[in-house]
C-alpha cells in the first residue's frame, strides 16, 4: 500500500476521504485513457504517480466533482461573452 495514503495530510489537502476517493478514481481513469502524468515521478504503478500529483498540488477536484488541472483555464466556466456590436 501507498504510505502517503496512510498520512492525513493528503485527505486534508483534497477535503477529505471521499473526495479523495474520487479524485484517485477520476484520475486513474483520465491516465487509463491516455492523459499524460503531471509530474517527474518513475513508477509503473499508476496510483502512486496520482498520489504524486495530489501531493504536488498539480489536481485538485472542483466544486462540480471534476478533476481540474492546477493553473488550466477553464473557458467554460465563466460569465458568457457578450458582443456589443449586435445591439
Amino acid at each position: 500500500m501507498i504510505d502517503a495514503l496512510k498520512e492525513e495530510e493528503i485527505v486534508n489537502k483534497v477535503g477529505g476521504r471521499f473526495k479523495l476517493s474520487t479524485l484517485i478514481q477520476k484520475r486513474l481513469a483520465a491516465i487509463n485513457a491516455g492523459a499524460r502524468q503531471l509530474v517527474t515521478f518513475e513508477s509503473d504503478n499508476q496510483m502512486e504517480i496520482v498520489v504524486q500529483e495530489i501531493l504536488q498540488d498539480k489536481i485538485y477536484l472542483d466544486s462540480s466533482s471534476k478533476v481540474r488541472v492546477t493553473g488550466e483555464v477553464d473557458d467554460a466556466g465563466g460569465p458568457p461573452e457578450l458582443d456589443l456590436s449586435a445591439l
